[in-house]
């Protein structure tokens, strides 16, 4: 059986401290594990909308190059790909860009070359498409697909938005049907529950995890858009 290789200088406690922690790891990743399999095993999801989205030239620094409109079945680029949409907290009564979306797309940014390999993605928000643009200007997010949906009820009817037009961030995945039906497959949102705030989607960047390596952990730590 595997066991941790004892650091020079290393007290017999910490050895079997950290060896604690590895079973405890372990068991965190197939609980992961399980979790994933759940998720992979749901039933068929509801049927949605082929809902309208605004969008713009790849090229972002296109200035006032013409907008087009791409409706959801435009998004599946192949049979059998699943469709992933990162709902963006900008738009409506958000009209400052969320820090923490911010720095998720951030990293998607990066990201989205490899996610493309198996998965469709774009980000979505309600923002108009030049405000959501000039953000992405700044951000340098040159890979993305981004979607301007505030005149449309997408996000109200994906549960991303409410009925005052607060926003919140949202991971949504969709499915295409061989005769062309969409359907929601899953969502998940920061906010799991009344005492789980802004930690539902922390897996999917890697700056909290690796805080949570450290010592002092993540802290009080909040991302900024200013940095």
């Amino acid at each position: 059986m595997m066991r941790y290789t004892r650091l020079a200088g290393e007290s017999a406690d910490h050895l079997a401290a950290r060896e604690e922690l590895r079973q405890a790891e372990i068991a965190l990743m197939r609980q992961r594990e399980e979790v994933a399999a759940r998720r992979r095993a749901l039933p068929q999801g509801p049927p949605v909308d082929d809902y309208t989205f605004l969008e713009g030239p790849a090229d972002l620094d296109s200035g006032d190059a013409p907008l087009r409109e791409v409706r959801l079945s435009e998004l599946f680029t192949a049979p059998d790909r699943p469709l992933i949409v990162y709902q963006f907290m900008y738009g409506k009564r958000q009209t400052e860009p969320c820090p923490m979306c911010t720095m998720w797309i951030d990293g998607f940014s990066h990201t989205v070359q490899h996610l493309t390999r198996n998965v469709d993605f774009v980000v979505a928000a309600a923002a108009d498409p030049v405000t959501l643009r000039g953000h992405a200007r700044r951000r340098g997010w040159h890979r993305l697909r981004l979607l301007s949906c505030g005149d449309s009820t997408f996000k109200y009817d994906t549960g991303s938005e409410d009925e005052d037009g607060w926003q919140d961030s949202t991971i949504s995945v969709f499915t295409r049907d061989e005769d062309g039906t969409i359907r929601h497959f899953y969502a998940t949102h920061p906010r799991m529950a009344d005492d789980i705030d802004e930690r539902g989607i922390d897996l999917y960047t890697p700056v909290w995890n690796l805080l949570d390596l450290t010592p002092r952990g993540r802290g009080d730590w909040y991302p900024s858009v200013d940095y």
